[in-house]
């Protein structure tokens, strides 16, 4: 697909042509399998701990958006996939250097080109936002819509780390919950509902 093929689709919202773009969902499930995941959130309390170490010792460490780092000592170093919803800067994404850019949010106008023409690209399909935004009563965040994919995966292990549901407030920047499209009690719930139901999952 060429930048203009490109650009069309995203303003007539073709989703069938741009699913054709880099690794399908079954990809993802796939890379997934029998796999210890970190997903790495970016509330400011991950910021007062020192889990950096464990985890880097994940096999895969999954980020959200910019993914800010303050110290490896709480946050790690490693980035192998970096799950966006907003355009990362490329200077951000090249500190970052993952090998795998996940496009999660159904509103593909936002999706830069140079994003969709990476070597390592997958984008979520846009029915996961659907559903998940139907059973939350709201827009759900990009971390809820990472957990959703973790989830329906044949993962070994995934450890949830930078997760307080807005408690703390965001790394990312200095917004409260009433100012972002997102339930955060009814994120809270959801996960909370998955780790008992599901030992894979833990809440670091």
């Amino acid at each position: 697909m060429n930048r203009l093929v490109f650009e069309i689709a995203k303003r007539r919202g073709n989703e069938a042509r741009l699913s054709r773009l880099g690794l399908p969902e079954t990809g993802l499930l796939e890379r997934l399998a029998g796999r210890r995941v970190a997903l790495v959130g970016n509330a400011r309390s991950l910021a007062e701990k020192v889990q950096g170490a464990e985890i880097d010792a994940a096999d895969i460490v999954i980020r959200l958006n910019a993914a800010p780092m303050p110290e490896p000592a709480s946050h790690g170093r490693r980035t192998d996939w970096l799950a966006m919803s907003i355009p990362v800067p490329d200077e951000v994404i090249a500190a970052r250097d993952p090998e795998l850019l996940l496009w999660m949010t159904p509103k593909r106008k936002r999706m830069p080109w140079r994003v969709a023409r990476a070597s390592g690209f997958a984008m979520l399909p846009a029915a996961r936002a659907d559903a998940l935004r139907a059973a939350l009563g709201a827009r759900p965040t990009t971390g809820m819509l990472a957990i959703d994919l973790l989830a329906r995966s044949e993962l070994a292990q995934a450890r949830l780390y930078g997760f307080d549901f807005f408690a703390s407030k965001s790394l990312s920047g200095g917004r409260g919950a009433a100012d972002v499209p997102h339930d955060f009690a009814a994120e809270r719930d959801r996960v909370a509902a998955l780790i008992a139901a599901d030992p894979r999952f833990t809440l670091a």
